[in-house]
C-alpha cells in the first residue's frame, strides 16, 4: 500500500513537471511570438518612416530648387523673343481678283479694246434716239461690247420704260455692264427733271446749311431711286471748288470752301455707294475758277501745283479715302502744272503721276466726254482715245466718232503703240468694280 502511494506521488510529480513543461514552453512561443510581431509592427514603422522622410526631403529639395530658379528670374532682366517669321507668309486669297481675271483670260482682244469704253446708246445701235432696248441693241452688243453706256432725258419716258430698257441692256451684255446717267441734283437731274422722282436740290442749297448729313440723305437717295431703275454708275458729285462769282460750274458745287466740300462729297460719295451705285467725283483737278466751258473749246487755269494742293486736291483726296469708284478727268489745261496746254485727261502728269501717285488714287478713272470741242478742235477720235490710255485713263467717255476711236486703239495695240498688258490694266480695274458684288 505504502509503495503504491510512493509510486502515485512520484507519478503525480511527473505530471505536473511535464505541465509546468508544457506551460513554459507555452509561454515562450507566446513570448518569442509577441517579440517578433513587435519587431515586424517596428519594421513596418520604421520603413513607412524613412520613406517619409526621403519623399520630405524630396518634396524640399524641389522647393529649394524652385526657389533658386525664382530668385535668379528676378535677378535677370525679362527678354521677349521676336516671333520667327515664317518663310512664306499666308496671304489672304484674292476672290475678287480671281473673278476678273478668269473674264479678261476669256476676251478676245477687240471685245477688251471695247471695254474701255462708255457711249450712248445711239452711238452703239446707230439710231437717233433709244428709248428702248430690242432686237438692234442685242445684236450690236454681241458684235461691240462695250464697257458701259450713258443715258440722257430724251431716252426716259416713263418709269416702266426705263426699268425695261435697262434690264435688257443688262442682260443682253456679254460682260458685266456699267449703265450710267447725270444725276447730281439741281438743275442736272435727267431723271428727276422727267419726274420719276424728287429732285434733291441744287449741291450749293446743301452745302450753305452747312450739314454733310443732308448730302449724306441727298446721295442716298439718288442712288436709292437710280439702282431701283437699273442704273450702277452716276457721273456726281461735283467735287469742284468755285471761285466767287463763278457760273460755269455754279449752284452744282457745294461751295467755295474746300474744308466744306470736303465732308459734303464725302457724305454724298457714301450715301450713293451704300446703295449700289458708284460715284464719280468730277471734274479733276478743278474747274472752280476757270471761266471758259470746254464743251465749246480749250478751258485754261493759271493755277500751279501748289494752289491745286491747297484748293482742289484736298477734296478729291477725301473721296479717294472714302472708296469712290470713279474720278472724272476734265479737258482743263494747266500749263504751269503740266509745262504745256495738254487737257488734263491726256495728260501723263495729271493722271499717273499727280492723281495716281501723288494722291493714291487706284480706281477708274474715266475722261469727260471726248466728244467735247476742248478735243475735237484739236484731235482726232482715235488720237485722243489712245492719248488718254497712254496717259493713264481705264474708261473712254462718248467719243466724237466711237467707231474710229475704236479701230484707233486696236491698231495702236496691233502696232505696239500700246501694250494688251496696258489694256489688261485697265480691265482689271473696271470689272474689280463691276464684280465686285460676286463676291461673298
Amino acid at each position: 500500500m505504502a509503495n503504491n502511494e510512493a509510486f502515485d506521488e512520484v507519478m503525480d510529480r511527473r505530471e505536473y513537471r511535464r505541465k509546468r513543461r508544457v506551460r513554459n514552453q507555452i509561454i515562450s512561443y507566446t513570448v518569442f511570438f509577441v517579440l517578433l510581431a513587435g519587431l515586424v509592427v517596428g519594421a513596418i514603422f520604421g520603413i513607412g518612416h524613412l520613406l517619409t522622410a526621403a519623399k520630405d526631403k524630396k518634396q524640399a529639395d524641389e522647393l529649394q530648387k524652385q526657389l533658386q530658379e525664382l530668385s535668379e528670374m528676378e535677378a535677370e532682366p525679362n527678354v521677349v523673343e521676336a516671333p520667327v517669321e515664317s518663310a512664306e507668309p499666308v496671304q489672304e486669297q484674292d476672290y475678287l481678283g480671281q473673278i476678273v481675271d478668269a473674264y479678261i483670260a476669256e476676251m478676245p482682244l477687240e471685245d477688251k479694246v471695247a471695254g474701255l469704253f462708255m457711249i450712248t446708246p445711239e452711238a452703239l445701235t446707230g439710231t437717233d434716239t433709244v428709248i428702248k432696248a430690242g432686237d438692234t441693241t442685242r445684236e450690236k452688243l454681241s458684235e461691240n461690247p462695250v464697257g458701259g453706256l450713258i443715258y440722257f432725258s430724251k431716252n426716259i419716258k416713263d418709269a416702266g420704260q426705263l426699268t425695261e430698257m435697262l434690264q435688257n441692256t443688262k442682260s443682253w451684255s456679254k460682260y458685266p455692264i456699267f449703265l450710267g446717267v447725270d444725276e447730281e441734283g439741281g438743275r442736272v437731274s435727267r431723271v428727276a427733271e422727267k419726274g420719276l422722282a424728287d429732285n434733291v436740290g441744287p449741291m450749293a442749297e446743301i452745302g450753305a446749311c452747312g450739314d454733310a448729313a443732308m448730302a449724306q440723305e441727298a446721295g442716298a437717295a439718288i442712288g436709292s431711286y437710280l439702282s431701283g431703275f437699273g442704273f450702277n454708275m452716276n457721273f456726281a458729285p461735283v467735287a469742284d471748288v468755285i471761285s466767287e462769282g463763278n457760273e460755269t460750274i455754279g449752284d452744282r458745287s457745294f461751295g467755295t470752301d474746300v474744308n466744306l466740300v470736303s465732308p459734303m462729297v464725302v457724305a454724298a460719295v457714301e450715301g450713293m455707294q451704300s446703295n449700289g451705285v458708284s460715284a464719280c467725283l468730277k471734274h479733276f483737278p478743278g474747274l472752280g475758277d476757270t471761266t471758259a466751258d470746254s464743251h465749246d473749246g480749250m478751258a485754261t487755269t493759271d493755277k500751279t501745283l501748289d494752289d491745286f494742293n491747297a484748293t482742289d486736291f484736298p477734296v478729291y483726296q477725301a473721296g479717294i479715302n472714302a472708296g469712290v469708284e470713279f474720278v472724272m478727268v476734265s479737258h482743263l489745261s494747266a500749263p504751269n502744272v503740266t509745262g504745256d496746254n495738254t487737257p488734263a485727261s491726256l495728260s501723263p502728269k495729271m493722271i499717273t503721276e499727280i492723281l495716281r501717285g501723288q494722291l493714291g488714287y487706284q480706281g477708274i478713272v474715266i475722261t469727260d466726254a471726248m466728244g467735247m470741242k476742248a478735243i475735237t478742235e484739236y484731235y482726232t477720235s482715235a488720237d485722243a482715245a489712245v492719248k488718254a490710255l497712254q496717259a493713264g485713263a481705264d474708261v473712254i467717255l462718248m467719243p466724237e466718232n466711237y467707231e474710229e476711236a475704236y479701230n484707233g486703239v486696236l491698231e495702236a495695240v496691233n502696232n505696239g503703240t500700246l501694250t494688251e498688258e496696258r489694256i489688261d490694266e485697265s480691265l482689271r480695274r473696271i470689272f474689280r468694280v463691276k464684280c465686285k458684288d460676286k463676291v461673298e
